[in-house]
């Protein structure tokens, strides 16, 4: 069965007490919307329209880059006039389509597999928890005033999965309006069957929540430290880079770019930690495209990986090796520039500088050495699926 899906992004998440809407903050390194989205093309859409809020264009563009099978369309006052939307924005030659929350950011193919499955004899199909704990009515006061039977009582969850036609039909009707897409299908008499739910599809709704999902996915995260090594030769001219910062000097590094050691240093760390080669093989030193390049372009090519991979860069930590310039008057500035190229506080950047007690061919001043280490932590738990990602 082929199917395509809405990933409802447009909510405004005032409960969150926070200015970010939490469909764009992080959980593990990932904004919450990426981790649904890479759900779902895990699970075999076809394609997926993100619904989103107005202005939040450049917020999911930057989410989800790298990602592809996925097109943006804009969402309304409710969340019914925005899967409104993403239902207009949809290929409807499917047999097919799921309706999920941004905000339920782990959805596995499992999940849509047991969804799509039991569509063999519905029209429409939602993962749901039984209610598991005493309900309870009170008055406006607060005072207690009986138990509600549970009995029955399941959380529906999302995604939910439909048959095109029932569902397009039940938003068809102009007084469409729901917090639930399976309400309306049954409200058109369509039969709606429960698939088992599960915890990891809870929805982030409140600040603490976002501290529950970090220690559930915590366990599956794996701690990655690579390395780095770079020199390079004095010649004529009147200031080196280092570490993304000019110093004036008597000479200049040499090199294809701009030959800073600390920045080429530091890049082949990150590369190392996801094992993904070194500069030269991103860029050669043979393309005359990259001839005085500036090294941050580099070093930001190495985090944007990360971040696409998954992975949070949370140290780094570079030594420079020279007997001249003199380092420490800059160190400040060294590490407030690496913080910015990363993308992370400063309180996660160390650099630092050493000589050879004239010995080698630093201690000769012939040139600058620099090593460097980044420590990544990488997630073990796929949500989403490799083959998503473009290069």
């Amino acid at each position: 069965m082929r199917y395509s899906a809405v990933l409802v992004a447009a909510g405004r998440g005032e409960r969150m007490g926070s200015d970010l809407p939490k469909q764009w903050r992080q959980i593990g390194g990932r904004p919450v919307a990426r981790w649904a989205l890479e759900g779902l093309l895990a699970g075999g859409c076809t394609e997926v329209v993100v619904v989103i809020g107005q202005d939040h264009e450049p917020l999911a563009r930057a989410a989800f880059a790298g990602l592809s099978g996925w097109r943006l369309a804009l969402g309304g006052a409710t969340r019914s006039v925005s899967v409104k939307n993403g239902l207009a924005a949809l290929n409807p030659d499917v047999e097919a389509i799921l309706v999920h929350d941004a905000a339920r950011p782990f959805v596995r193919s499992s999940h849509i597999a047991a969804l799509i499955a039991a569509l063999g004899e519905a029209d429409g199909a939602l993962p749901a928890l039984p209610v598991p704990d005493t309900l309870k009515r009170a008055d406006a006061t607060g005072r207690a005033t009986g138990a509600v039977a549970r009995d029955g009582l399941f959380r529906a969850q999302t995604p939910q999965a439909f048959r095109t036609k029932a569902l397009l039909d039940a938003y068809a009707e102009p007084s469409a309006e729901a917090t639930d897409d399976a309400a309306l299908v049954e409200a058109r008499g369509g039969v709606v069957r429960l698939v088992p739910g599960d915890p990891l599809l809870n929805k982030l709704t409140y600040p603490e929540d976002f501290d529950l999902a970090e220690v559930m996915i915590a366990p599956h995260r794996r701690v990655r430290v690579g390395q780095g090594f770079d020199a390079h030769r004095f010649g004529p001219g009147e200031a080196v880079w280092l570490c993304g910062v000019k110093l004036d000097h008597d000479q200049s590094l040499i090199g294809h770019s701009d030959a800073d050691v600390g920045l080429h240093a530091l890049t082949d760390a990150v590369l190392g930690a996801l094992s993904l080669g070194d500069i030269g093989d991103h860029f050669p030193p043979t393309d005359p495209q990259w001839k005085g390049a500036p090294s941050d372009l580099f070093l930001r090519h190495a985090a944007r990986l990360a971040r696409q991979s998954g992975a949070v860069i949370t140290q780094v930590d570079v030594t420079l090796i020279c007997e001249a310039p003199k380092i420490k008057p800059h160190r400040q500035a060294m590490r407030a520039r690496l913080a910015e190229i990363l993308g992370m506080d400063i309180d996660g950047v160390s650099v630092k500088a050493t000589t050879t007690e004239g010995m080698g061919f630093t201690g000769r001043r012939e040139g600058i050495a620099a090593q460097a280490l980044a420590t990544l932590e990488i997630p073990t738990l796929r949500i989403g699926a490799r083959n998503h990602v473009q290069p």
